[in-house]
């Protein structure tokens, strides 16, 4: 029992901590300063768009190109490709030859735009293309160059320059090595996942920490992920004498075809309005790489 102020008397009630109130605010702040050695010892220069990106040092060309053949062979078993003979086969090598033989001086005038050298980092890719039988309107490069596109696309894309965007798009993930950096972030999501149930936190103020930790950094960095590789694989269908501008209503069926999108700070991937600004902003740019390194744009 304890005195009312106003001269009653009330029971006694525990007081209960406060939405954070039983966290070990040490255990967080030792694996903050963990997160924060391994963000800045990781760090590199990407030559393709002058940022800092988050890389394991500890990950090399050849684990990653091992990475790459080891999901795409789990791919290839579950879902055949179609006879590497057939036109539908013949066409989409012969598109990602031409943008595969545009990848150095794209990477190399991008690189000095930002004062930088080039890695050729895709130097030791082993190159292959498969098409895939299937609805799906996608296509994917996974990292050393293994690379698909599904029957699906061919409908949406229509013509040999969009589907020379697309490829190109998805060609500039593996040179942008996304996937590396893809899983840097996992990590840096794994050590908070940890400093998490180690501090104390209960599963609802864990899921609350991690909820606004998708939205705040997650999906806005996947988000940038698809507008680099746009850019650099707009250059890339440019440089290898595509039409850029075909990009425009490739967007546009995309969109449509893949029916109402998600809201923007919820997603992935920019909204379709966006991604066309964006691209639109860019056609200038991707004329001049036409008329520099296309040998027939005349």
């Amino acid at each position: 029992m304890r005195n009312d102020p106003f001269g009653g008397q009330q029971q006694g009630r525990a007081r209960r901590p406060g939405l954070f109130g039983n966290i070990r605010w040490w255990v967080l702040l030792a694996f903050a300063g963990y997160a924060a050695f391994y963000w800045f010892s990781n760090r590199a220069v990407d030559p393709y768009t002058g940022e800092s990106v988050l890389i394991d040092s500890s990950l090399d060309a050849t684990q990653e190109k091992a990475l790459g053949l080891q999901a795409y062979q789990q791919i290839l078993a579950q879902e055949r490709p179609v006879d590497p003979n057939l036109q539908v086969s013949r066409d989409v090598r012969a598109i990602a030859q031409r943008l595969i033989n545009k990848v150095d001086v794209v990477e190399t005038a991008l690189a000095e735009e930002h004062g930088l050298k080039p890695a050729h980092f895709s130097r030791d890719f082993e190159w292959e293309v498969n098409v895939i039988q299937s609805e799906q309107a996608n296509a994917f490069c996974l990292p050393g160059g293994k690379m698909a596109v599904y029957t699906g696309l061919i409908p949406v894309a229509r013509t040999t320059d969009a589907m020379a965007v697309v490829m190109g798009h998805e060609i500039a993930h593996a040179l942008l090595r996304h996937g590396a950096q893809r899983m840097a972030q996992q990590k840096l999501t794994q050590i908070g996942q940890m400093a998490g149930a180690a501090s104390g936190m209960d599963p609802q103020q864990q899921q609350m920490v991690m909820s606004a930790m998708g939205y705040g950094y997650l999906l806005p960095y996947a988000r940038s992920h698809e507008t680099q590789a746009d850019e650099v694989g707009l250059m890339l269908a440019a440089a290898a004498c595509f039409d850029p501008r075909e990009a425009i209503p490739l967007w546009e069926r995309m969109g449509q075809s893949s029916g109402q999108a998600p809201p923007e700070f919820s997603s992935t991937h920019p909204n379709p309005g966006t991604r066309i600004q964006n691209l639109q902003a860019l056609m200038p740019k991707a004329m001049e790489y036409r008329k520099r390194f296309c040998e027939s744009a005349g």
